[in-house]
């Protein structure tokens, strides 16, 4: 279990250095044609911040998924208290084939949150996912943001795989796939 531990550690450590590596040398501040506006999630009106996979900057390994990771540059205008939610496309409505828990960091505010999703709520008929596949709602927890502006929002998961990967996967062996991140008001 130490090993395991260490291991993803040690290749976070090394992707994180690489991706930084590669970044750096493929963006040059002089250069006018890289300075393009960040894409940034804003908070909606009523206090949720929906985060959907599609519009991350993700990485995504189909073999070796330990280190799959999804991140949003996220303004926060309003502080309190949030239930964090994850939805996910499954074939099978009682369990969601997650094989590693799930962990949400909000990187500027030292705060994480972790867990195995389960099957909270299923959305039958929705407009996320195509048949044979539905969306289930997990809840993962609550967490508590005390302070607003921007941020870094970041998911490590097995279960962040390219969009196309549902369609493209005719084995069945990999039956779901996270599909976004919420952060709803609390009502506790």
């Amino acid at each position: 279990m130490l090993y395991l531990k260490l291991r993803r550690i040690i290749l976070l450590g090394g992707l994180v250095a690489g991706l930084g590596i590669l970044y750096s040398c493929g963006n040059s501040a002089s250069s006018p044609e890289n300075s393009s506006a960040e894409k940034v999630v804003k908070q909606n009106p009523d206090g949720s911040i929906s985060l959907s996979l599609d519009n991350a900057d993700f990485y995504s390994d189909v073999i070796n998924r330990i280190c799959n990771t999804a991140e949003w540059s996220v303004v926060v205008s309003k502080s309190g208290r949030y239930d964090v939610w994850l939805s996910s496309a499954t074939r099978d409505t009682t369990n969601l084939n997650y094989k590693n828990t799930v962990m949400v960091s909000l990187r500027d505010l030292d705060l994480e949150i972790e867990g195995l999703p389960t099957c909270d709520k299923i959305i039958h008929n929705s407009k996320d996912v195509k048949y044979p596949f539905f969306k289930a709602d997990s809840y993962l927890g609550t967490v508590y943001i005390r302070d607003t502006g921007k941020m870094n929002i970041q998911v490590n998961s097995e279960q962040i795989l390219p969009k196309d990967y549902l369609s493209d996967n005719k084995s069945g062996d990999d039956p779901g796939k996270l599909l976004s991140v919420s952060f709803k008001p609390s009502l506790r």
